[in-house]
């Protein structure tokens, strides 16, 4: 047995043989076969009604701007009607969507490969950098670039720097401003990554990765800060601010339930040593040790687009989102029979540990001091 130990979580956790990993395969394998061969119209008709509320409360929102001509109340209003629709666009439906969960309905609005969402950053290059780099290597040392987002020291794996003692505003800076942090990591910060491999080829990722982000990112400031604005030219000012509200509390929100789902106390983080030729059995294995659930009520996985089920996002993230809170009990029945931890816990018991991991690590180790006789 192996026991890990970090702040305030401890469980106890086996690593399993040849055997059982095939098993834990096969177990895990047939609850998503049994998912799958069930999909139909009742996840059609969900999907669907999901992007119906989104709407209406988009244009809601955007209408009770007009409002603020008669009442101020009209503006607390239009912001709240608008940072839902928002936080719906990007969690249940965008996120999910760019997953390719709604992909076998053949519907070309809601496909993985036409999909783009209302952020800065384009749904092209998210697709590509999220669900190939951070679902295949999750929590790997070196491959996973989601791990700390290259600003936060959240394990040992890494060296203190002087940086990290501020970390904490780093990352209160940085859930305010999630989409562009987002933009960047999946856009701008990968042209350095891989245009010395494809120098010799007629790509130049430089050019299209650079040009998708500039691109959306002008054509969301121009709609949200420029042209609403503009049509509602009486409120100018009110449509502005609110949109800028509206894009802050969309920002914090996704910010806080994705740090919920990877950096809690107990995630573990792997080498790229140890993660060589693993199964598809270890690699159910390894999702699971580095994700963690938030548990709630059914309008706060709705909100979280089910990101609360993260153990079960991680395991099967072509799943329609919908059904995680479904099969979550014999997800956590087949690991209990593994002896395998399933992290999860409420919502201020999870972040208040993301918020001790973060403190933690901005402080380097204490030196061990051997005392000879």
């Amino acid at each position: 047995k192996n026991r890990y130990i970090d702040s305030n979580f401890e469980f106890t956790f086996m690593k399993l043989n040849k055997q059982q990993y095939q098993q834990l395969e096969s177990e895990l394998n047939h609850i998503k076969n049994s998912v799958m061969s069930d999909l139909g119209q009742k996840d059609a008709n969900y999907i669907r009604r999901i992007i119906l509320i989104q709407r209406l409360c988009e244009i809601l929102g955007r209408a009770s701007f007009l409002g603020v001509l008669l009442h101020p109340i009209f503006w607390i209003i239009a912001v709240l009607l608008l940072s839902l629709a928002k936080i719906l666009d990007n969690m249940e439906i965008g996120h999910n969507v760019l997953h390719g969960q709604y992909d076998w309905m053949n519907d070309p609005t809601i496909n993985s490969q036409n999909y783009e969402w209302d952020l800065v950053g384009d749904a092209h290059s998210w697709r590509i950098a999220h669900n190939f780099e951070h679902h295949t290597f999750t929590n790997i040392i070196g491959k996973d670039r989601d791990f700390g987002y290259g600003l936060l020291r959240m394990s040992h794996d890494f060296s203190w720097k002087p940086k990290n003692l501020w970390q904490f505003f780093t990352f209160l800076s940085l859930c305010l401003i999630f989409e562009w942090g987002i933009a960047y990591q999946s856009a701008t910060e990968r042209v350095a990554k891989c245009k010395n491999k494809l120098k010799q080829t007629s790509l130049n990722p430089k050019s299209q990765l650079t040009k998708r982000f500039l691109s959306k990112s002008f054509r969301q400031i121009f709609k949200d800060y420029i042209f609403y604005p503009l049509i509602c030219w009486p409120v100018f000012l009110p449509v502005l601010l609110g949109n800028f509200v509206a894009n802050v509390v969309r920002n914090l929100w996704t910010s806080t339930i994705i740090f919920c789902g990877h950096f809690t106390d107990g995630i573990q983080t792997f080498t790229e040593e140890e993660c060589k030729n693993e199964s598809k059995g270890q690699w159910y294995y390894r999702q699971v040790l580095g994700s963690s659930n938030i548990s709630g009520k059914r309008w706060f996985h709705i909100l979280s687009g089910h990101l609360s089920c993260q153990i079960e996002h991680h395991l099967f993230p072509d799943i329609p989102a919908h059904r995680y809170t479904e099969i979550a009990p014999k997800v956590q029945k087949v690991l209990e029979k593994y002896q395998v931890p399933y992290n999860t816990g409420s919502f201020f018991k999870q972040y208040s540990t993301v918020l001790k991991r973060i403190f933690k690590y901005s402080f380097p180790e204490r030196k061990k001091v051997v005392v000879s006789e």
